[in-house]
């Protein structure tokens, strides 16, 4: 062998071997984070790896990673980081990151504005909605080509609830690993404490009832994420150990790690019982969405929609590209008017 292979092997050895000469398994992760538009998302991600960049409007969808090693000379663990941009509005590009391939180690991060309670169930609804569909989908597939693997999936979110949890037969868990995060604390802080009690317990019984864990306690203006979020993060991410405290006082930021509340803690939804008796709804999801509505009355999809055309954001901006971008601009309009032109001419007399 030449000194080259002999170096190559001696790393090969050292990333695939621990102290004891035995294997270690890379662990390997991904992580969807999606929410309302200008909610935060980028700037959580950056926060969470520890990198010191301005965060950029997000496009469409986005990806970076991060890596982790678990101690000295052993392989570094990786962790995925999609993030879909434009709030509701490319709801079709969740399909690209979530695969069967991959879906055993994938989990979504919610972000919600807590700024904008007129935005947030719309959003939160919608994209929860399209992503558990897309999930099941995967799910119904894989039943048929490797339903042990299905069957873990199904058992392991079944999990996010001990047994003997009085509500183990009332909630309806996420097929996989969810986090709701709600940002922008530090305007949420200043609003009437009625209406924080409603977004608050409206969050608590969300997140319970899909057996997420729940942080509210992000801030635009923070220059580091909160130790809590972030090691819940790194623990969907890297494996590390999650937090067990809890924050249930809906006058401070919350801290609720999935399992760990309950619907006798959280209480019935914040209306008069006269309200609640005249609201018509066929789930318990149903009646909180309308007990929130009440208070904050949604905004429609439509306004939701990101309008704004990408081929025009300055940050994107590539001399080349956008001068050829012109020309044939210029080529289109110039081939629509002799067109239009030789249309006129056309003489469609039959005689």
């Amino acid at each position: 062998d030449t000194l080259w292979d002999l170096a190559i092997a001696e790393v090969e050895k050292r990333e695939n071997d621990d102290d004891d000469g035995k294997r270690l398994e890379v662990w390997e992760k991904s992580i969807l984070f999606m929410g309302n538009k200008n909610g935060g998302k980028t700037t959580i991600i950056l926060r969470c790896l520890e990198r010191e960049e301005i965060p950029k409007p997000t496009l469409a969808l986005e990806y970076t990673f991060g890596r982790r090693a678990r101690r000295h000379n052993t392989p570094k663990d990786i962790a995925h980081f999609w993030e879909l941009g434009g709030g509701t509005s490319l709801l079709e590009l969740i399909r690209i990151p979530i695969t069967s391939s991959n879906i055993m180690s994938f989990a979504v991060v919610l972000v919600l504005d807590l700024s904008k309670p007129n935005e947030l169930w719309t959003t939160m609804e919608k994209l929860l909605q399209v992503t558990r569909s897309h999930v099941n989908k995967i799910l119904t597939k894989l039943e048929k080509t490797n339903p042990k693997v299905a069957t873990e999936i199904k058992q392991r979110m079944r999990n996010s609830l001990q047994r003997d949890h009085p509500d183990y037969e009332l909630v309806d868990p996420f097929p996989i690993p969810l986090v709701i995060i709600g940002s922008k604390y530090d305007v949420f802080h200043e609003f009437d404490s009625e209406m924080r009690k409603i977004i608050s317990k409206t969050l608590r019984f969300v997140s319970h009832y899909y057996g997420a864990s729940l942080v509210v306690l992000f801030t635009s203006k923070s220059e580091a994420l909160p130790l809590k979020a972030h090691v819940l993060i790194n623990h969907l991410a890297f494996g590390y150990d999650k937090s067990k405290s809890v924050s249930v006082d809906h006058s401070k930021p919350l801290f609720i790690p999935a399992g760990l509340d309950s619907l006798s803690q959280i209480g019935p939804p914040p209306a008069s019982d006269s309200d609640i008796g005249k609201m018509r709804a066929n789930t318990p999801m149903e009646l909180w969405k309308k007990v929130f509505e009440k208070t904050f009355p949604p905004k429609s999809l439509c306004d939701l929609q990101d309008t704004k055309d990408p081929a025009q954001d300055l940050q994107y901006t590539e001399y080349e590209v956008d001068v050829m971008r012109a020309q044939k601009n210029q080529e289109l309009e110039h081939y629509k008017k002799n067109a239009s032109r030789s249309w006129k001419e056309m003489d469609f007399d039959p005689d």
